[in-house]
């Protein structure tokens, strides 16, 4: 029976795509499914999923006609999963080997339903530039004011909480995730030590500030529904934590050898 569903939504990924489901395919946990949702790319991913698909039937192919967007993909994988953990991972980013063998026995052993790591920075071509640490724990109200969770390290357990859907935003779903999610009194647990490497691309939409925090202004007012002076409130926070983790990322002395 199949205990952890991977969710890797893809549009025209060929660049990095193999790498990201390569450290899937070396991961030390093997009870895992990848629910890889190809959401119409026009280059080679949907040939590079179909080779994984074949040479190993855990990867899962889900292969959309029309682009709907990252949080529409992730959603229809958490519809499909079979599997008790929900996992992430982006099709340019990439996991240690270790990362679901450490997380499922942390959580197994503490009862956790909601968990993530900290996770290295690194540049489009693969050089590390520095970790981001997080926190023990957080709650709801420390989630606003700034989401330290990274996309790819985080898990939870749909025998404790049920299935959680990602707002339809076409930024910050992953975000809105988070909140909703610890708006029912999860506390989210953190592993301090560096999981997943995530790439930061020139060109991804992560790396659009002003336009992250139009989405994050949004999700604030539309989806959580707070005044406009609690969303100017968080938004502050959320600027004065961006900003210290882009000092993290440049200070770090936690890179690898």
């Amino acid at each position: 029976m199949i205990e952890t569903s991977i969710i890797t939504p893809v549009h025209n990924s060929e660049k990095f795509l193999k790498e990201t489901l390569d450290s899937i395919l070396c991961q030390t946990y093997t009870n895992w499914e990848s629910i890889i949702i190809n959401d119409n790319s026009n280059d080679n991913s949907l040939t590079i999923i179909e080779k994984y698909t074949k040479m190993d039937n855990r990867f899962k192919l889900i292969n959309r006609v029309e682009n709907g967007g990252a949080a529409v993909a992730r959603n229809i994988g958490i519809q499909t999963a079979k599997g008790r953990f929900i996992a992430f991972l982006d099709s340019d980013d990439v996991w240690m080997s270790n990362k679901l063998e450490e997380q499922i026995k942390f959580m197994k052993m503490n009862s956790v339903e909601f968990c993530y790591s900290n996770y290295f920075h690194m540049t489009e071509n693969g050089q590390l530039q520095g970790s981001i640490n997080v926190p023990k724990e957080v709650d709801y109200n420390q989630l606003l004011d700034g989401c330290i969770i990274g996309c790819l390290t985080a898990i939870y357990d749909t025998k404790r909480i049920g299935k959680v859907f990602m707002p339809e935003l076409r930024k910050r779903q992953d975000y809105g995730l988070w909140l909703a999610i610890t708006k029912q009194g999860v506390v989210a647990k953190g592993i301090q030590t560096p999981l997943a490497k995530h790439r930061k691309r020139k060109a991804s939409l992560s790396s659009q500030k002003l336009n992250t925090m139009l989405y994050t202004w949004k999700l604030y007012r539309e989806i959580e529904g707070l005044s406009i002076a609690s969303t100017s409130k968080h938004i502050t926070k959320h600027l004065l934590g961006a900003a210290y983790k882009r000092f993290q990322v440049k200070y770090s002395r936690g890179i690898p050898s």
